[in-house]
């Protein structure tokens, strides 16, 4: 097998033994297993002649990215795992157009970094925006902190080129922000975590880079009016909020454990701290300064600092995207990703913490939330390891009682599979297994993840 697969990729491109070591764990270090064989494809065809070779067998395929998942979504044991590393060609940008065309292993921050020499960006924003890949943002349909303003990742593509579990191409390659052809398949690949097919390229939207932006940390006492001052905020600068994040004093502290460097966000310590930054492509002028002193005068804002630079401006940036970091600086932990209705944000972080201490009086807890879209990363630090799927469970249940969701942005895997069998309405699981038997008759692709054994 070894010697036909290097005919395919090359033989350096062949990774076995201690070479897999990089692809043997998840960057959460929860799922750990071996893969049969790592291949590094660097085109497309080579990706298709791969899947040609596994269906012929019946091997399972597991491709990876970036490998910044979470859920144990690229976990490849016993798998032929492809890293699409190589695939890291931007092919064009085209800047009138405000589009580029990518592989799947260009790495994000390299694509908006590309981007920008032509005075565009790619706004896709989160923690592990260095390392984090293409294939993978797709995969999982990605969030971060810019959704308000510009959408998740399915929000960002125009187009896809896939490679199915019997080595076809399937080419959705069209540029179009139209396209009314019969069905979406391009929508349906993405967030299938490569239970469909193999992202092998994609067209990306590109937008205008900002040429003014505001900045700021502010305290609250409590949450509650947060949603009143992101509408005040929108209002007043034509709707360029583009981040509107919540860190409680919990996760304040949890930086100040992972960065010793960190400092306190203002001269006193807050319970309610957000982060907010306007952006624009025209003048700003005083929109979120006046919003907040208008704030400050009524005693809802309890104190504001705006950065005045660059330098302060990342600092305060650097806080939030410390937050997988702070999330497992302890262990054992459950991370969760749960989204509720914008407005229910408040109520369900009062609610939940004394439904997790009737089942572990002694749990630690900490959260972070793009509170411009409900989405919150609520984490959980049970006192035994035996006590983290009832918790789990809470966290999940109180989401669904507020008509939300046990999964907002970072894909199913394999930590989401009990709650997928649990909430999911069974009808769409019912047609959920019939798209992937109709693209994967095998079940080759990526097994036993994003969908619960029926």
């Amino acid at each position: 097998m070894i010697a036909e697969l290097a005919e395919i990729v090359g033989a350096a491109n062949v990774l076995t033994g201690t070479d897999m070591a990089r692809w043997s764990r998840d960057w959460t270090g929860h799922y750990t297993g071996s893969p049969r064989v790592v291949l590094r494809p660097g085109s497309r065809d080579e990706v298709a002649a791969v899947l040609r070779f596994a269906a012929a067998r019946g091997i399972p395929v597991v491709p990876v990215s970036g490998n910044t998942g979470l859920n144990g979504g690229a976990l490849g044991t016993d798998a032929l795992v492809i890293a699409l590393d190589r695939m890291n060609r931007i092919r064009e940008i085209r800047p009138q157009a405000r589009v580029a065309v990518v592989e799947a292993g260009v790495i994000v921050d390299a694509l908006n970094a590309a981007a920008e020499d032509h005075g565009l960006i790619f706004p896709l924003a989160f923690g592990a925006s260095g390392s984090a890949m293409i294939g993978g943002v797709l995969s999982t349909n990605a969030g971060g902190a810019n959704v308000l303003r510009y959408g998740n990742t399915r929000d960002l593509c125009l187009g896809l080129e896939v490679v199915l579990a019997d080595g076809r191409v399937m080419d959705l390659m069209q540029a179009l922000h139209k396209n009314n052809a019969g069905f979406d398949l391009r929508d349906l690949m993405i967030g299938a975590e490569g239970q469909l097919g193999i992202i092998t390229g994609a067209i990306m939207k590109l937008h205008p880079r900002p040429s003014e932006r505001a900045t700021a940390m502010v305290a609250m006492e409590t949450l509650d009016p947060a949603g009143a001052l992101l509408n005040a905020l929108q209002d007043a600068s034509g709707n360029a909020v583009v981040a509107f994040e919540f860190m409680p004093r919990s996760f304040v502290e949890g930086h100040f454990l992972v960065d010793p460097k960190a400092r306190e966000p203002f001269a006193a310590p807050h319970a309610v701290n957000l982060l907010i930054e306007l952006a624009a492509t025209r003048p700003l002028g005083d929109a979120l300064e006046e919003v907040l002193a208008g704030w400050m005068e009524r005693g809802i804002v309890t104190d504001a600092v705006i950065a005045q630079n660059e330098a302060q401006r990342r600092e305060m940036w650097a806080r939030r995207e410390a937050a997988a970091e702070i999330s497992f600086r302890k262990h054992p932990v459950i991370d969760t990703d749960i989204a509720v209705p914008r407005e229910c944000v408040p109520e369900y972080l009062r609610a939940i913490e004394p439904r997790l201490r009737a089942v572990d009086p002694g749990c630690e807890v900490s959260s972070v939330a793009h509170l411009g879209d409900g989405n919150i990363h609520y984490c959980c630090y049970p006192t035994e390891a035996a006590l983290m799927a009832p918790l789990r469970a809470e966290i999940d249940a109180l989401a669904m009682e507020m008509n939300g969701t046990f999964s907002a942005e970072h894909g199913v895997g394999l930590s989401k599979l009990a709650p997928m069998a649990r909430y999911k309405d069974p009808v769409a699981l019912e047609m959920m297994r019939r798209i992937k038997a109709a693209f994967d008759p095998q079940g080759i692709l990526n097994p036993g993840k994003t969908l619960p054994q029926g």
